[in-house]
């Protein structure tokens, strides 16, 4: 390839969407922080801040060349680009692209794909065990894995995306179910939390998780319509299947929460909207707009009531990562055998239009054996882990709350809070008398406030 290939609206348009894929890992930080109680907040925000930074070194070093330099077995690449040498040439390219920009735009969705694990084991990891899990499954599974699914080369690529011919557009698979089987692994590995059943545990902040939730919204776009690696019909068809199927998601959960509890809740439209993202993501080039507002009522429905099966199955998935991204991704990719439509960009039919189940076999081979390879390596990953240098928490540690003896640390300042109130309390009482303030409230309404 010559520079002259190089087209400056595709380059442009996968740097950006390298940007907006990086922007959502701050934001799962933010959902996830939300979600859990004060004492853990800081710490769920670290444990994806980290991922940032340990992943792109790995990725950097070799990641990059074992997913995409060359292929082995069909299922990893090689070291012929350890480093990323060679890369920085005017003359290396990438379609239509600098191959740094693919380079990047790849780094995010690598950094993501852990840090959405963290949420099943909120509130009971130490940081360390943490960051080993994440270089070891990093370098085990997910390498290996987004290997087999995006590496294609007519027939001597990955065997999932190139020999299978199963599609992932942006991830269903390689990202959201394979974090999904993870979640599960280590949910079941470092037990349940103190209490768990027992004691509400509640999300602190539901605007943090709106705002988290946001962001992920916002971000996607570049997961999705960026996975296009050009601006074209093919980024647009996805842009709109995203937002389409979102927005259906949100519906389709909130329609469970009212009829099975009564109410419909702001923890349940972060939710759906996630859900919609995480089922259209595999899907998004494979279907319709119509077809997307079906893939993603059904995986608001089907998430919604999936979250559920923890209790009844008996593991503790702090923040529904399994009922979400792994229901959801499975569902996602099973939804290309079901309605996806020679229409869209991926050209296939699905069941539904009459292409019969062969895609849909496809689809849910390549999902089993992700699963039950990602499942089985976290399993192991994390009992050495604990074994070695210690994943759980101890119960008291657990108790005091994972700010304070992993990071020193809280996320509030309660000291300032209470310093304040016994002022206010110590004042005269000709002193303490309701005073109309500059905003038309009251000294006496303000006690009540930080009182609340």
């Amino acid at each position: 390839m010559t520079l002259m290939e190089i087209n400056a609206g595709d380059t442009a348009w996968v740097l950006a969407s390298a940007a907006l894929v990086m922007l959502m890992t701050p934001g799962l930080a933010f959902f996830y922080g939300g979600m859990v109680r004060v004492k853990s907040v800081l710490n769920m925000m670290m444990m994806s801040f980290i991922t940032i930074a340990v992943v792109t070194i790995l990725w950097v070093v070799v990641g990059y060349s074992l997913t995409f330099a060359g292929d082995t077995g069909h299922v990893i690449g090689n070291f012929s680009e350890v480093g990323l040498q060679g890369l920085l040439d005017p003359k290396a390219v990438s379609g239509t692209t600098p191959t740094l920009a693919f380079v990047a735009f790849q780094l995010m969705f690598a950094i993501i794909t852990p840090a959405l694990i963290s949420g099943a084991i909120a509130d009971r990891a130490t940081f360390r065990g943490w960051i080993a899990f994440v270089v070891g499954w990093t370098l085990l599974v997910y390498f290996p894995v987004a290997h087999s699914v995006w590496f294609l080369d007519k027939g001597n690529g990955g065997w999932i995306g190139d020999k299978l011919k199963a599609i992932d557009f942006a991830g269903g698979t390689a990202v959201h179910l394979n974090a999904g089987a993870a979640a599960l692994a280590l949910a079941i590995v470092l037990g349940k939390r103190v209490g768990w059943k027992k004691d509400p545990m509640r999300p602190h902040s539901l605007p943090l998780v709106l705002l988290g939730a946001g962001l992920l919204w916002f971000g996607w776009f570049g997961f999705n319509a960026g996975s296009a690696l050009s601006a074209g019909t093919t980024a647009s068809v996805t842009f709109v299947n995203t937002q389409v199927a979102t927005a259906a998601a949100v519906i389709g959960w909130l329609i469970v929460e009212r009829l099975t509890h009564g109410k419909a809740t702001t923890l349940g439209m972060a939710s759906g909207a996630v859900a919609g993202l995480v089922a259209i993501t595999p899907s998004c080039g494979a279907v319709t707009p119509l077809g997307a507002i079906a893939v993603g009522v059904l995986a608001g429905a089907i998430c919604a009531f999936a979250v559920s099966l923890k209790y009844k199955l008996g593991f503790d998935d702090s923040l529904d990562v399994v009922g979400v991204h792994f229901v959801g991704g499975l569902f996602g990719s099973l939804a290309i055998g079901l309605f996806g439509s020679a229409a869209a960009p991926s050209a296939v039919n699905g069941l539904f239009y009459g292409g019969g189940v062969t895609q849909l076999g496809r689809q849910a081979l390549a999902n089993v054996v992700v699963a039950i390879y990602s499942f089985s390596v976290a399993f192991i990953l994390g009992k050495v882990i604990d074994k070695t240098i210690g994943f759980r928490l101890t119960e008291d540690d657990e108790v005091t709350g994972v700010d304070q003896v992993e990071h020193a640390e809280t996320a509030y300042d309660y000291l300032s809070a209470a310093g304040l109130r016994g002022a206010l309390a110590s004042r005269p009482a000709a002193a303490a008398a309701p005073a109309e303030t500059e905003n038309g409230s009251t000294e006496a309404s303000e006690k009540e406030g930080v009182k609340a």
